[in-house]
């Protein structure tokens, strides 16, 4: 009994493969409002003002982010709770890929949320004349409850890291 109910567990993984499908769908849309973007800019670019500029490239640098982020869950995901994503020698391979375990996936994904938010938050400022105080404030404190959630993940990793070495040292005495 137990043995099937292990079997049952462990081949209920692949559960996560179409998800990890359905976030390269979403690149995809991703990347059509990106394009659609560009073709709405490129015939205004010499009318659009300079700080109107400035919005729209943030946010093609905003979706930007969101795609490698996708990208990079998409595929250490699978790659962690999957399966071993099989490429064939001579084909190009991702520096990262096979390195990053759901650790570093975290923080990676942190990051990026810190990154995406900042980028909200100066297309925020840039417009800051239409923007009431109150949701000024607001827009900040967000910002920094990501910044100070990554932070605070990134010094747990850290010590629980540290505390797995000093495991490791105290077991090899």
């Amino acid at each position: 009994m137990e043995r099937a109910l292990e079997t049952v567990l462990y081949a209920a993984r692949w559960i996560l493969a179409p998800i990890y499908l359905g976030l390269s769908l979403a690149l995809f849309a991703l990347a059509v409002k990106f394009f659609q973007e560009v073709v709405h800019l490129l015939p205004n670019l010499f009318a659009i003002a300079e700080a109107d500029l400035i919005l729209v490239v943030l946010s093609l640098v905003d979706m930007a982010l969101v795609g490698g982020l996708l990208v990079m869950v998409m595929i250490s995901g699978y790659e962690n709770f999957v399966s071993q994503l099989d490429i064939k020698e001579g084909q190009e391979k991702l520096s990262w890929l096979g390195k990053m375990d759901s650790s570093s996936l975290k923080m990676k994904v942190a990051a990026s949320i810190v990154a995406i938010s900042s980028i909200h938050l100066l297309k925020v400022f840039m417009n800051a004349q239409n923007i009431p105080n109150d949701k000024m404030m607001w827009y900040v404190i967000i910002h920094m409850t990501f910044v100070v959630s990554a932070f605070g993940m990134g010094l747990l990793d850290k010590i629980a890291k540290a505390e797995g070495t000093l495991s490791v040292k105290k077991d090899n005495m």
